[in-house]
């Protein structure tokens, strides 16, 4: 286990393998390090990985009374410095994106590409920003267990149901509440994801990769998007849960590869996005 310090408050994260580019494994709000621990070791064959845990989550410190998303980016970007890594790659899970997205606005091109990891990356429908106000209200816990059932929706594997239950569960009021403030923020600036991808200039390569929702006509609009940008992948899972990682780490770390083989190229100078 490796650290760093953002204002005072240590940052850990676990350093494995080699090979460039640098995996860098951002968590969502109240999830730490551990969501990744299946497909680390497999992404990890091939290159190195960096696997964060956020500030006030898993073994990093709070870095203060209140933080956001501005001090979030500044911790991955601090593990980043420390790490020496030159070329790093974001394999964020759901909003983290939001900040593998800003990674690649701040850093340019040592962001060569970004992997997303079951992110709501259409305009969000009304029942979710529902859920993002309820979780900043008294109904906080209520709200956050109904993302579980979803999240959870026909699952049967008892690590995944573990992991939420112990892990996500673990986290408090005063973080849930944060998270459901930090997400509507971005939301409300940007509209979609898709909508924030689209302003990045020059376009990183993407790939989605997810398992919720099981709706045929949110994979047709993904493709849709993807058809008139084509720096944009999306593959749909063959999982069941939010957390896809959990279940299919394998098929996921060897679909990352594939696409990043595709995506990058080697040049004498490192790698950089292929022409497009």
């Amino acid at each position: 286990m490796a650290e760093t310090r953002v204002g005072g408050a240590r940052i850990r994260y676990d350093d494995v393998g080699q090979g460039e580019p640098t995996l860098l494994f951002i968590p969502g709000w109240c999830t730490s390090r551990e969501v990744f621990r299946k497909l680390v070791p497999w992404s990890s064959i091939l290159h190195r990985a960096l696997v964060v845990d956020l500030p006030g989550h898993g073994e990093s410190q709070l870095p203060g009374p209140d933080f956001g998303n501005a001090t979030v980016v500044d911790s991955l970007r601090a593990v980043i410095e420390a790490s020496g890594a030159r070329q790093v790659v974001p394999v964020a899970l759901s909003h983290g994106g939001w900040w593998a997205l800003e990674l690649r606005r701040q850093l340019g091109p040592r962001i060569p590409a970004v992997v997303l990891l079951d992110w709501l990356v259409l305009e969000p429908p009304p029942p979710f920003l529902q859920a993002l106000k309820a979780l900043q209200s008294p109904q906080w816990k209520q709200a956050r267990d109904g993302l579980f059932s979803l999240w959870l929706q026909g699952v049967s594997s008892p690590d995944v149901i573990r992991f939420v239950r112990d892990d996500m569960g673990s986290f408090g009021e005063d973080m849930w509440k944060r998270a459901g403030r930090e997400v509507e923020k971005v939301y409300a600036q940007h509209g979609s994801p898709l909508q924030a991808l689209a302003t990045l200039s020059p376009p990183v390569p993407t790939l989605h990769l997810y398992a919720q929702p099981d709706d045929s006509a949110w994979l047709e609009a993904q493709r849709s998007f993807a058809s008139s940008h084509p720096w944009f992948q999306v593959q749909k899972l063959p999982a069941r849960s939010h957390f896809p990682m959990m279940e299919l780490p394998e098929e996921m770390a060897a679909r990352i590869g594939r696409f990043l083989d595709s995506a990058l190229v080697t040049r004498p100078g490192g790698l950089a996005p292929s022409p497009t």
